[in-house]
């Protein structure tokens, strides 16, 4: 059985912050840090070599498979933030009405800048994510 390329690392989270750019993804990135931290109540980790996951969680699929994986997180990719929600975007009851310009993957937002976002509105999708993927994996 195959296990998760993406794990857990020691890399610290204030040097990856800095190598950020440009500098408004690094303000954006730092953002999303202190949100994140102060909904789940946990420190975030950097997972391989760019995604900052907070809190966690085990899964089990029906194949067998299990492991390990952070609750939320986010990527400060290229193009775009990406915001990572545990559970599937377009099938959970998850409310995006008045979060403003973002674009959506299967488990995954994509917002550009963070100006163009409600963060009231992110922060009470992040919430509904942990809590349908907690009650998902009990």
């Amino acid at each position: 059985m195959s296990s998760n390329k993406t794990k857990p690392t020691a890399t610290s989270i204030p040097l990856f912050l800095n190598s950020i750019v440009p500098e408004q993804k690094q303000k954006d990135s730092r953002k999303l840090y202190t949100l994140m931290e102060r909904v789940t109540g946990a420190h975030g980790i950097l997972w391989g070599t760019s995604i900052i996951g907070f809190g966690d969680y085990h899964y089990k699929y029906q194949s067998g498979r299990e492991g390990d994986w952070f609750l939320i997180g986010f990527s400060p990719r290229k193009k775009a933030l990406t915001v990572y929600l545990m559970c599937d975007v377009s099938h959970e009851k998850i409310a995006f009405e008045g979060l403003g310009k973002f674009t959506k993957g299967k488990g995954c937002l994509y917002i550009k800048k963070l100006e163009d976002i409600d963060l009231a509105i992110l922060e009470k999708i992040l919430k509904t994510s942990i809590s349908l993927t907690v009650r998902r994996n009990q």
